[in-house]
């Protein structure tokens, strides 16, 4: 089965370039966008060999897990771009909701809860790029971007999914579609993304509507009210997740009271943060 485009993505000027193995989808992706792409471009791949997280961590991603980029190219103000991960995050777990058969897909105590200890939903999104399902990481979000001069600039919305298979040695949880039960295969949740992508970057605006992917996000969000550790280089900020702000900031509140808004940083819920180091 080929990689395809849902009709709302085509319909919204959307295009595809698929690959049987690459190296890095975000790396191809600028790389075309300082060739002279226009953006609105997915590249992906069902076999990914170089890809990487955070902080140039390795990304391990065996044959049949998906690597999807989406190349955008804009000349709005650059600090926006940022909270495409939020797009990502919003779009792939509305693409899961629509691909995995309902089932008993819960939240894990190390994970935390939604808002309002809400847990009605299976797939839930950590602070500022993981997806979760039963308190484990299912997929990650990276984005990375060049500028390309005249005010313009490329950015590359990695996403990763653990389709069929899952790291085994990380020092979190982690997870994978085949490990829930679910059959779906990398080219159907691709499909399911571009869609889901469709609508969220519809709602997202260019950063007009903020407000509005902010309070979805929420509702989807992991560990409100819970205990958290955050990492913000060689420090640890400890307290209670709030909320995130309205520049989608993580915002503590401390154990002396104050609030701590972190714009980068690693997050930990649970027992991890309870721990005396993280």
């Amino acid at each position: 089965m080929a990689f395809t485009l849902a009709p709302t993505a085509v319909t919204d000027g959307y295009r595809l370039a698929e690959h049987d193995t690459i190296g890095s989808t975000n790396a191809e992706a600028l790389d075309l966008a300082r060739a002279g792409d226009a953006g609105r471009l997915w590249v992906v791949s069902k076999n990914q060999q170089g890809g990487r997280g955070r902080r140039g961590r390795a990304w391990q991603s065996p044959p049949g897990n998906l690597a999807a980029t989406l190349l955008v190219v804009a000349d709005y103000e650059l600090k926006l771009a940022s909270t495409l991960g939020f797009v990502a995050g919003l779009a792939l777990a509305d693409a899961l909701d629509a691909v995995v058969p309902n089932g008993n897909i819960a939240v894990g105590i190390d994970a935390g809860r939604g808002v309002g200890n809400n847990s009605r939903n299976r797939f839930e999104l950590k602070w500022p790029n993981d997806v979760l399902a039963s308190g484990a990481k299912m997929a990650g979000i990276l984005l990375e971007s060049t500028m390309l001069g005249e005010g313009r600039f490329a950015v590359a919305v990695g996403i990763g999914v653990n389709v069929i298979a899952h790291p085994q040695d990380l020092p979190y949880p982690a997870t994978s579609l085949r490990a829930l039960g679910a059959a779906c295969d990398a080219e159907t949740l691709f499909l399911a993304l571009s869609d889901a992508w469709a609508d969220n970057a519809r709602l997202w605006s260019e950063g007009r509507g903020l407000a509005a992917i902010r309070n979805r996000w929420l509702e989807r969000a992991a560990g409100i009210g819970s205990e958290v550790a955050v990492r913000i280089d060689n420090r640890v900020v400890r307290g209670i997740f709030e909320t995130i702000d309205e520049d989608c900031r993580f915002v503590i509140r401390d154990h002396d009271g104050g609030v701590v808004k972190v714009a980068a940083g690693d997050v930990h819920f649970g027992a991890v943060a309870s721990a005396s180091a993280v």
